[in-house]
C-alpha cells in the first residue's frame, strides 16, 4: 500500500525480468496502478490501456457486447482484455496471441489474466497464427510492438489481406500504431490507402502523443 501511495509522486519498480523476445520487462507502480513497461515504452495498463479503451469506445461498447468472437494479436500484460471483460462486459470468446511466453507468465502473476474464463491464450507468432487459423472474428485488435518497433509485416499487402479474410461481415479491426517520425507518418498514410469501398476506415491521430489508431469496418 505504501508503494502504491508513493507512486503518485514517483514510479516505483517492483519486478524486473529479461525476456528473449521483449528484452527488458518491468512491473511498476505508477500513479496508483500497476503497469507493465518495456525499456522505452508502456506495454500494458497505463497509457496503452487508455489508448485501446479509446479505440473500443470509437467502435462502441454496446456494439462489441453483441460480438461473438474477438482476436487480439499482441497480448503483453492483457490490459485490453481487462477492459473488454471488466468495462465492456464482453461475454463471448477472446483469443489472445502472444509470442512471448515470459510476458504471459508475468501477466498471470500480476494481473490474473489466467482467471478470465472466456480467454484462450495462444503462444505463437502473430504472422504464423494468422496464416494457420480457420476461425473468423467480429473484432481483431492488432497491438504488436517490440519495445517501440513495429514489425514490417503488419503493413504488407499479404498480411493485410489475410487479416481482412478473417474478419466477419460488419466486423472491425482496431489497429494501434506508433508514429514518431515522418517515415512512419507516410507508412500509415500508405496503409490507409489500401482499404477501398468494401471497408469504412477511420484514423485517429495523436492518441496519447505518439499513437495513431485505425478502426476499420468490413462493409461487404
Amino acid at each position: 500500500m505504501l508503494k502504491k501511495l508513493l507512486s503518485y509522486f514517483i514510479p516505483i519498480t517492483i519486478y524486473k525480468k529479461n525476456s528473449s523476445v521483449s528484452k527488458s520487462l518491468e512491473i511498476t507502480w505508477n500513479n496508483g496502478e500497476l503497469v507493465l513497461d518495456s525499456k522505452n515504452t508502456n506495454y500494458s495498463y497505463g497509457s496503452l490501456q487508455r489508448i485501446l479503451r479509446k479505440g473500443l469506445k470509437f467502435i462502441g461498447f454496446e456494439r462489441i457486447q453483441n460480438f461473438e468472437s474477438i482476436l487480439i494479436l499482441g497480448v503483453a500484460g492483457g490490459s485490453v482484455i481487462k477492459t473488454l471483460v471488466d468495462e465492456v462486459k464482453f461475454k463471448g470468446k477472446i483469443t489472445g496471441v502472444e509470442i512471448d511466453e515470459t510476458v504471459i507468465a508475468i501477466a498471470n502473476q500480476y494481473f490474473k489474466l489466467d482467471a478470465i474464463s472466456n480467454l484462450q491464450i495462444v503462444i505463437d507468432d502473430a504472422f504464423e497464427f494468422v496464416l494457420k487459423t480457420n476461425e473468423t472474428y467480429d473484432l481483431i485488435i492488432i497491438d504488436i510492438f517490440q519495445d517501440t518497433t513495429m514489425p514490417n509485416f503488419l503493413f504488407e499487402d499479404f498480411y493485410i489481406n489475410r487479416i481482412n479474410a478473417l474478419l466477419n461481415l460488419n466486423g472491425f479491426i482496431l489497429f494501434n500504431t506508433m508514429v514518431i517520425n515522418l517515415k512512419q507518418v507516410e507508412r500509415n498514410l500508405l496503409y490507409k490507402s489500401k482499404f477501398g469501398g468494401d471497408y469504412s476506415l477511420r484514423m485517429y491521430p495523436k492518441v496519447e502523443v505518439h499513437n495513431e489508431l485505425f478502426t476499420i469496418k468490413k462493409l461487404h
